[in-house]
């Protein structure tokens, strides 16, 4: 994308401003591009740019692909993690893949310490406050950062919840670690439910003898969460 802006900023320039970012997914904006570049014929670096077109049309195509095929997955196996807002396909790949078996986990808190959104006290005299936890899977905690941002642009009841935070004295940064905590707990507990049969399992009825799962670690020491 950025070759084909950095083309198009030399050929056509007036073009590259009115694309807007993420443009260049989009098949429409692609023939648009693909149509002004035609007409420079004879232009080697134009020449060059429509090639690198259709290399975006099939990554574009792959990417569709792949995603719908992420989404049959997640609808079989954790279809309610889909209702949650701000938790598309990609969102709930990433806590389905990096949380690797919810299992190994006795409590939310050990789920938020592996996440990175445990807040940290760092509270000095008689003021009590936390800060960023820089620990922690930082894949699981870009992915509820993208739900707590989305909610919180979209979603009334988080904006409340924020507004609440903040008139308490946090800042919006301190409001906003909260909500991922929050979020940490929710998630936890969906990712725990029991998980829908797939169809060999519905097929494959569980034997009585079958072994017992195996027992749960808890890698937090204490509950931990946010003040207030």
């Amino acid at each position: 994308m950025n070759r084909v802006r950095w083309h198009l900023l030399l050929l056509i320039p007036e073009l590259e401003r009115s694309l807007g970012r993420g443009a260049l997914n989009r098949t429409r904006a692609l023939d648009r591009v693909d149509r002004r570049l035609r007409k420079l014929t004879g232009d080697t670096r134009a020449q060059i740019a429509r090639e690198l077109l259709t290399e975006l049309r099939r990554l574009n195509r792959q990417i569709a692909d792949l995603e719908a095929r992420l989404l049959a997955l997640i609808k079989t196996f954790r279809p309610q993690l889909l209702a949650e807002l701000g938790c598309g396909p990609l969102v709930a790949a990433i806590l389905i893949g990096h949380t690797a078996g919810v299992e190994r986990f006795g409590s939310d808190a050990s789920f938020a310490l592996l996440s990175g959104t445990a807040p940290i006290p760092c509270s000095s005299g008689k003021r009590t406050q936390h800060r960023l936890n820089r620990a922690g899977h930082r894949q699981l905690h870009h992915a509820l950062h993208i739900i707590a941002v989305t909610r919180a642009s979209h979603d009334p009841a988080t904006k409340a919840y924020l507004a609440r935070k903040q008139a308490e004295g946090k800042t919006s940064k301190g409001a906003l670690r909260c909500l991922k905590r929050t979020l940490a707990r929710r998630f936890h507990r969906l990712l725990t439910d029991t998980p829908a049969p797939t169809e060999h399992e519905r097929s494959c009825p569980r034997p009585e003898h079958a072994a017992r799962p195996r027992e749960r670690i808890d890698t937090a020491p204490a509950r931990m969460h946010c003040a207030g």
